[in-house]
């Protein structure tokens, strides 16, 4: 049997039974707040919104855009807010074509647990890149999603892009 090495996963693991994170401030809120955007991983600030990248991605280049205010309910954002979002996910769609030139996207928001949202208090969007040949095997047969890149590498590469990206 052939093993895959992904240590940076037990992070993810844990954060659903640590009772330490219980009663803690927004994930989403917190990173906002923060003045280290390499370390969050923050890539873009705008106005209402932000890009940051997933932690725990799907695929390379996964990223997230989300709204500074602490919401979990779509219809509570206002039209300025819902304006930039659209367009704050049009440059990272953008910067994400220049960067790892994908063939597709799946762009969406989970809205409510049920939905399938992990963090469900603070609405978000997700841009996920996709290639042909992207699925395989591992998904299916052993639930493992492999990422081919290192966070680090695949940032640098997209915050050198949105620099490209006019609005």
């Amino acid at each position: 049997m052939d093993r895959l090495w992904a240590p940076w996963r037990a992070k993810y693991i844990e954060s659903f039974s640590n009772e330490e994170s219980k009663g803690k401030e927004c994930l989403f809120c917190e990173k906002a707040k923060s003045n280290d955007d390499e370390k969050n991983l923050v890539l873009f600030r705008g106005e209402t919104c932000y890009i940051i990248m997933n932690l725990f991605p799907y695929n390379s280049g996964h990223i997230m855009v989300v709204p500074y205010k602490h919401t979990s309910s779509f219809s509570s954002l206002t039209e300025e807010e819902m304006l930039e979002l659209m367009k704050v996910i049009k440059k990272g769609i953008s910067a994400l074509e220049i960067a790892l030139k994908p063939h597709g996207f799946n762009i969406g928001a989970n809205l409510g647990r049920v939905s399938g949202a992990g963090i469900e208090d603070h609405i978000h969007f997700h841009i996920v890149p996709r290639w042909n040949g992207d699925t395989n095997f591992m998904p299916v047969i052993s639930e493992t999603k492999v990422i081919s890149e290192l966070l680090s590498d695949t940032y640098k590469k997209i915050k050198s892009a949105l620099e490209k990206v006019s609005d």
